[in-house]
């Protein structure tokens, strides 16, 4: 069983300076709530990071260039976590959900009660 983690936002340098200035400058209208409740200035939050390390699963991670390219067959609206278990690939939380989080704490609690096997702290 593995984690997939897929951004709402592209790859690549200049994507990643623009995404930057959009989360200072109007966090409320970015488009990547995952992104935005997971990441800081500095890189990944330090409780996500523990949080994802507790979990004790492989951990993949997409932008949303990378998922298209990976699965193309795939329609997600995103951002999203995924879970992939005996090759079937299933929605954990959705773009929806993700959304309706109001902290990083919601979005941690929704992973944790959704995952089939209950590993997480």
């Amino acid at each position: 069983m593995k984690l997939i983690l897929v951004y709402n936002a592209d790859s690549g340098f200049f994507n990643a300076i623009t995404d930057t200035a959009h989360k200072i400058f109007a966090p409320h209208t970015y488009e990547c709530r995952l992104c935005y409740y997971t990441y800081g200035m500095a890189g990944m939050l330090r409780p996500w990071k523990d949080f994802l390390e507790s979990l004790d699963l492989p951990l993949f991670f997409y932008h949303r260039n990378e998922f298209r390219r990976e699965f193309p067959t795939r329609r997600e609206a995103l951002p999203a976590i995924l879970i992939e278990a005996d090759g079937d690939l299933e929605t954990l939380v959705s773009a929806a959900d993700i959304n309706a989080c109001e902290h990083l704490e919601d979005l941690m609690d929704l992973v944790r009660t959704r995952l089939p096997m209950r590993k997480a702290a």
